[in-house]
């Protein structure tokens, strides 16, 4: 986006418009409106517009500058300098926390009745419901508070956070006479020289703003969101209160192990970033940046020129509810095709790039006529560090194979434990928890009962769910629940698995390389049934390129990397023909020994009844045979590459050494270090004594 940034002359004299916009579109030239488009002259901008969202979210005012004299002057989240403001208004906190110990009294009475007289579980859930409603009844910042806690839990219940849930920010729309000012002085003009057209009334209200439906001078059709008056004050006011109240809670009550203060400022930047629509202005183009080239994925385009921090102009998208089941069928639309569109579309913001839609409500979702999916409202969005991409990804592949000693360690790195924490009691309640709720299949994965199993698990032990991670389980379990109003039998996590097993076979990442190391190789042995569950779910991978697995695999393998994996691949191979050699070794043995009805001099060890690595190796070489865009040609061709390579000579002779010690240390152990088999004694037969005395001297005679 470009515009200059200059100072609003206008004189503000309604409480409603506490913050001056930052940006003043009166100083700038905007262009002249007619009925035909004309070319838009812009300027350049400056350095701090330029910050992204999750930048801006980490800037603080230094100590050095003078405290705020209004709201005005606090452009971005500062926990300091808000309370040296409200510090020289104290009866503004003080009558707003009045109000909230009020409503919380009442509340509080009646769950020490509850407690007094044992009725905690009879009446648990209509205690949630009441919670809901209080935060309902305080306002936008509480009932964002309110929507976090539906994903923390850390800190209340799973009832309560399935009450959470349900809360929705949708209030009353305030007068056109205020919104239309609004736009004057964000934008710098009337609405009427500035929109064609705009509704008569909102369109939509919810607890930030409300959205009309207009028409540009030049003929696009557009939405126009205008910020509630009097959101800026509502919400720094509640921010003090809530912080202080974080502050004293993480201090003084033992059962809070969450640091609930640095929750409160993730809480207070994301929502300082909501009520600032530059920032949605460009969040929503860097989300078409990254995502618009999906060719069912559609992301309105933003008019920079007509926004500004509380009004937002943006592309009008005609398009009808995700959960409108019965319009899509109307228009011939599959909803669960939709759906799969929006899996991916997330798998991507999630674990590819880490810039996601952390709001994916249904309001928030549309289906056009020609079924592509478009997404809206980009005020709140989240990034994941590279490291907690990875991280997620291993954790999810160690979820489904079931090795839990890595999910625990993963939830280290996560963050959600501290490295001190003994796992000695977490492992095999992360192994009762998630074994009833995997399933016996990935197709059977199913979020909400892993998230409720969870839930109940976090409640018990030392876990503290991250910032990022509550914005990430709030898109995917509303995802989810989307999901499965469209489709009761639709599963995101069994069909994300495919998008994550194909990203641990052929992302180069080297986290991701030694995860899946980590993963094939445990106890000394190759874990064939786990290449086989990753390679089967891979290959259900929309741009699973096999060609690319295969190349990449060679490269890595006879890379310096991959000397490890060349070694335990050599010694696989040395066990395995070892095997076969002895095994070829019994059978003529036993022939032998069948023909020659001799007894056996030898104790040959049992066969395991194990499938052997040969087994395993023309089963996997099937699956590779059964994937889409096998070619066997190209397997054939990267054979003489291989043996071509060095360090296959390499290879070659550390297997030749590794059989020849196999084979004599079988020599020495089973023919020279073995006991012969021992000789039943001969029965006692009563013979003549001159035939007992002449038997010994016939003996030296024979020999």
């Amino acid at each position: 986006m470009t515009k200059t940034v200059t100072p609003n002359p206008l004189k503000r004299t309604d409480l409603e418009a506490e913050i001056r916009p930052h940006d003043s579109a009166q100083s700038r030239q905007l262009p002249t409106q007619s009925s035909e488009p004309t070319p838009l002259e812009q300027t350049a901008e400056p350095a701090a517009e330029s910050l992204t969202s999750i930048e801006k979210s980490a800037v603080k005012v230094p100590s050095s500058v003078p405290l705020p004299q209004s709201l005005a002057d606090i452009l971005v989240y500062d926990p300091d300098a808000i309370a040296a403001y409200y510090r020289r208004r104290p009866f503004q906190i003080v009558f707003r926390l009045a109000e909230i110990l009020w409503l919380f009294a009442g509340y509080g009475l009646q769950l020490l009745w509850d407690r007094q007289f044992k009725q905690q579980a009879i009446n648990a859930r209509k205690r949630a419901a009441r919670l809901r409603e209080i935060l309902t009844q305080l306002g936008p910042a509480y009932i964002k508070v309110g929507q976090a806690l539906s994903t923390r839990p850390d800190l209340v219940s799973p009832l309560v956070m399935e009450e959470l849930v349900k809360l929705q920010d949708q209030l009353p729309p305030f007068s056109n006479e205020i919104a239309f000012r609004f736009i004057e002085e964000e934008l710098g003009q009337p609405p009427a020289k500035i929109y064609a057209s705009l509704s008569p009334n909102p369109i939509a209200a919810a607890s930030l703003g409300q959205v009309y439906k207009g028409q540009l001078k030049s003929g696009e059709a557009v939405a126009v969101k205008v910020q509630r008056p009097g959101l800026a004050q509502q919400i720094t006011r509640d921010i003090v209160i809530l912080r202080w109240i974080a502050e004293w809670a993480t201090n003084n009550v033992s059962q809070v192990r969450s640091d609930l203060v640095s929750i409160m400022d993730e809480f207070g930047a994301r929502i300082f970033e909501e009520i600032d629509y530059n920032h949605e202005g460009e969040n929503a183009e860097r989300f078409a940046d990254l995502y618009g080239y999906l060719p069912e994925v559609i992301v309105p385009h933003i008019y920079p020129e007509f926004t500004n921090r509380r009004v937002l102009t943006m592309e009008w998208i005609e398009g009808t509810k995700l959960t409108n089941l019965d319009a899509l069928e109307a228009q011939g639309i599959d909803a669960t095709h939709v759906i799969e569109v929006g899996v991916k579309c997330s798998l991507r913001q999630l674990l590819e790039h880490g810039f996601f839609h952390a709001d994916p409500h249904p309001g928030n979702l549309l289906v056009t006529a020609e079924g592509k999916l478009a997404y809206l409202d980009f005020g709140m969005m989240c990034e994941v560090q590279p490291y907690q991409r990875y991280g997620l990804i291993e954790a999810i592949v160690h979820m489904v194979n079931r090795d839990f000693d890595g999910l625990a360690r993963d939830y280290i790195k996560l963050e959600f434990l501290t490295p001190e924490t003994d796992l000695t009691p977490i492992i095999p309640a992360l192994a009762g928890v998630f074994n009833n709720a995997l399933g016996a299949s990935v197709a059977e994965l199913n979020l909400k009962s892993i998230t409720d199993e969870f839930s109940e698990l976090m409640y018990e032990y030392p876990f503290r769910v991250p910032a990022y991670y509550a914005l990430i389980i709030r898109s995917l379990v509303t995802l989810d629940g989307i999901a499965i109003s469209v489709d009761p039998e639709f599963k995101v996590l069994s069909k994300a698995y495919p998008y994550v097993a194909r990203r641990l076979l052929t992302d180069p990442a080297p986290e991701l390389r030694a995860s899946l190391q980590e993963l094939l190789f445990e106890e000394g042995g190759f874990r064939w049934n786990r290449l086989e569950n990753l390679l089967k779910n891979a290959r259900n991978s929309d741009e699973y390129d096999l060609d690319k697995v295969l190349n990449q695999t060679v490269d890595f393998l006879f890379s310096e990397r991959g000397e490890f994996i060349r070694v335990r691949v050599a010694d696989e191979l040395v066990k395995e023909l070892d095997k076969l050699g002895y095994g070829l070794i019994q059978r003529l043995y036993r022939q032998v020994q069948l023909n020659g009805r001799t007894e056996p001099t030898i104790a040959f060890q049992a066969q395991s009844n194990q499938p052997s690595n040969w087994e395993h190796v023309v089963r996997i070489l099937g699956i590779l045979r059964d994937t889409e865009g096998f070619d066997a040609s190209t397997l054939a061709a990267l054979l003489p590459q291989i043996v071509a390579k060095p360090e296959t000579r390499d290879l070659g002779r550390r297997i030749v050494s590794g059989l020849a010690q196999r084979a004599a240390a079988r020599m020495i152990r089973e023919f020279l270090l073995a006991r012969p088999p021992a000789t039943p004694p001969l029965k006692a037969v009563p013979a003549a004594p001159s035939a007992v005395a002449t038997r010994p001297a016939a003996l030296p005679s024979a020999m």
